[in-house]
């Protein structure tokens, strides 16, 4: 979305040491080599499996033959009964030449439909008698969609828990072929994906789970600044069936019993399995065990309390400039028990955080680093390093550093002051008017990477920055005590550039979220009073209907008729746009265009139901300044926000609509899904799109 975070755009660049990122900066860009006395190209191994292996013609009989089966499915009128047999019978044909035919372009596609309409025996016995040359079927192009299709088949069966015990007799051939030579598969770019289904069906996951999945960059931005609970603590793994946990750690540690040259290879290899990890979540023992190795520690070397080597650190630091091991220490940090974390804060990052923010690759680690901060004392830790550094991190483009900063402070209700100090400090001098704060930070690409920053002015027809969008969303979620300087700054604006934001996703999201905040109602109503006039031209847009609605819902009875006003004359054309009709209703623009002393009278009917719940039960703000845990105070504060939206759908819901049970009635099951739409766009803005290439 418009100018990205240039942190957030992990294409193919030149890759530069992290002392040479502080001396070759260009107006904050990142440039350089690596370190060729560490150059781990030289780790990088050009795996060729199917030299030891050759694959012979299909003969012409056999081909004619899976022709006509493809040909009979291809019909209609086949019963399952019917079909079960002819996939069976089809797959004992298939004896002694599986490799060929899974490996056959055409002939695999009708394989794989033998393979999904096949009861459980067959599908066994074809896995078995093809197990040693499973893994070239693996990483085969054509092959290894015949292996997917294989495993989830197996996955589906396991449905009849009679199924059980054949499945696993299966699953244990093919892994110990697996990891006889588990690096080929590991690091080939199709193995890579039949390994990940063999795990998911140890693990009992299913197998289109998105724990091994790569991330949404909107999910990985919601978890790390707030706004969703971490997959860790909120989001358990689907659990399709009880799986095979034996197996699974039978088959996870016979992947890392690896030679240390292999292990190296494994680490910057970008089809590399090892996010595997993601399935050991809250299997301390075994994370505990294999973690360590995949940071180059040697197994005999590992002991309670001392789990990372030192002389390993400086390696270590180095390959989190490689694309692949960076989105391996990602993951290490998502999963690794406390007291792992804990050691790997202290000995591999502490004194080295500044350093690793300015890298291209570096700087997503540290945010992932910081999102998993466990306690103040980290948050302390992390303070002293880059709390002074705010301008220069941002400067360099990293922006998404600043903002796992400023969530982690909220998470641990610590240096939520210096935060917002040292974040107004960094886009405004001490003798600037703060009104040049917010804009700056909608468009932190164009104000820092401006030649002439004393004459920057808000640029028109700029898309405004999504990282800095998220970073105004978290400040308005702080105590309005505490960021007087940014209200004073959205309340400066023109009334044309309170439109544009309004127009563009990520300015509206900053706009419903100052609305949101515990600011005082008088000064939302001068904001939302700026969009007087324009509340028609916002309902059409699909963005600006969430801020049309949340405008509604911070005014007094006043502006709620003007806003309501505007959306009556543009009736006609919004209800037939996507996001008209909810909004229509929602504000009842009907009942106020045909009754309007009735809407008057019910909107004032509500007012003095909020009023009084306020009153009686309190506003159900969470203060940052109040101490809690942070999974307390998250807990708090997502318990409160439903109250507050159970109590207004129930006061809502006891105040008749002065509009006829027909006119509504033809909507039924429709705000469920604008409501849906509602929930997913907020928060995250419109994330990047890619948050890693």
């Amino acid at each position: 979305m418009g100018e990205e975070d240039k942190s957030y755009k992990r294409g193919k660049k030149k890759k530069g040491s992290f002392d040479d990122s502080f001396k070759k900066k260009v107006s904050g860009r990142v440039n350089g080599g690596f370190d060729k006395s560490k150059n781990p190209e030289k780790h990088r191994m050009n795996f060729a499996p199917h030299n030891s292996i050759v694959r012979k013609q299909v003969d012409p009989e056999t081909t004619k033959y899976f022709s006509e089966i493809a040909n009979l499915f291809e019909r209609d009128g086949v019963d399952l009964e019917e079909r079960a047999v002819i996939c069976g019978n089809a797959l004992e044909e298939t004896r002694g030449k599986e490799f060929q035919l899974a490996t056959d372009y055409i002939i695999s596609h009708t394989l794989q439909t033998l393979l999904e309409g096949a009861n459980v025996d067959h599908l066994c016995a074809f896995l078995k008698s093809c197990a040693k040359e499973f893994p070239y079927i693996a990483m085969d192009r054509s092959g290894s969609h015949v292996a997917e299709t294989a495993i989830r088949s197996l996955a589906m069966h396991l449905q009849d828990s009679e199924a059980y015990f054949v499945i696993e007799d299966t699953l244990t051939m093919i892994c110990k072929v697996i990891i006889d030579k588990p690096v080929e598969v590991m690091c080939n770019c199709y193995g890579s994906h039949v390994l990940r289904s063999i795990l998911s069906l140890c693990k009992g996951v299913t197998l289109d789970s998105s724990k091994l999945q790569v991330t949404k960059s909107s999910a990985v931005l919601a978890e790390r600044l707030n706004f969703k609970a971490s997959r860790s603590d909120g989001e358990a793994l689907s659990h399709a069936h009880k799986g095979f946990p034996d197996l699974l750690k039978f088959l996870v540690s016979g992947m890392l019993n690896c030679t240390w040259e292999d292990i190296k290879s494994l680490q910057i290899d970008q089809y590399s399995s090892l996010t595997a990890l993601k399935l050991l979540v809250g299997d301390e023992e075994e994370l505990l065990n294999i973690i360590p190795i995949l940071l180059g520690c040697k197994k005999e070397s590992i002991v309670e309390g001392d789990l990372i080597e030192l002389t390993k650190v400086p390696d270590v630091v180095h390959l989190i400039g490689e694309a692949a091991f960076s989105h391996l220490m990602e993951v290490i940090l998502e999963v690794a028990p406390a007291v792992l974390y804990n050691e790997i804060f202290s000995k591999v990052f502490r004194n080295s955080l500044f350093k690793l923010s300015s890298h291209h690759y570096g700087n997503f680690v540290v945010q992932a680093l910081i999102s998993q901060a466990r306690h103040q004392d980290q948050m302390e830790l992390i303070w002293e390093e880059l709390g002074p550094k705010f301008k220069d991190i941002l400067e360099m483009g990293r922006s998404g550093v600043i903002a796992s900063i400023i969530a982690a402070s909220q998470r641990l209700h610590t240096h939520e002051q210096k935060c917002c100090q040292a974040l107004a400090a960094a886009v405004c001098s001490a003798n600037e008017s703060p009104g040049c704060i917010v804009p700056r930070i909608l468009f932190l690409d164009s104000y820092f990477y401006s030649e002439d920053k004393a004459n920057w002015n808000w640029p028109r027809g700029v898309k405004m920055h999504v990282i800095g969008s998220l970073i105004l969303q978290e400040v308005f979620r702080y105590s309005s005590a505490l960021i007087q300087p940014f209200i004073t700054s959205i309340l400066c604006l023109e009334d044309g550039n309170i439109l544009e934001a309004a127009k563009d996703t990520a300015g509206a999201r900053v706009i419903e979220a100052f609305l949101s905040s515990n600011v005082s109602a008088k000064l939302k109503r001068r904001l939302i009073a700026k969009l007087r006039g324009h509340f028609g031209e916002l309902a059409m847009n699909m963005s600006g209907s969430f801020t049309v609605e949340k405008c509604f819902t911070a005014s007094n009875i006043s502006l709620q008729e003007a806003i309501v006003t505007e959306l009556s004359a543009v009736r006609s054309e919004l209800s037939k746009s996507k996001q008209g009709p909810h909004l229509m209703r929602k504000l009842d623009v009907d009942g106020f265009a045909t009754r309007p002393d009735q809407w008057m009278s019910k909107q004032a009917s509500k007012q003095s139901a909020y009023k009084e719940f306020h009153e009686t039960f309190g506003s159900g703000e969470t203060h940052s300044s109040k101490s809690g845990s942070f999974l307390t105070h998250s807990s708090k504060k997502m318990r409160q926000s439903e109250g507050l939206k159970k109590m207004r759908k129930e006061i809502d819901s006891t105040l008749p609509s002065p509009a006829p049970f027909l006119s509504t009635s033809a909507y039924k099951g429709k705000p469920n899904k604008a409501e849906k739409r509602r929930q997913n766009y907020a928060g995250t803005s419109k994330a990047p799109k890619k948050l890693r290439t």
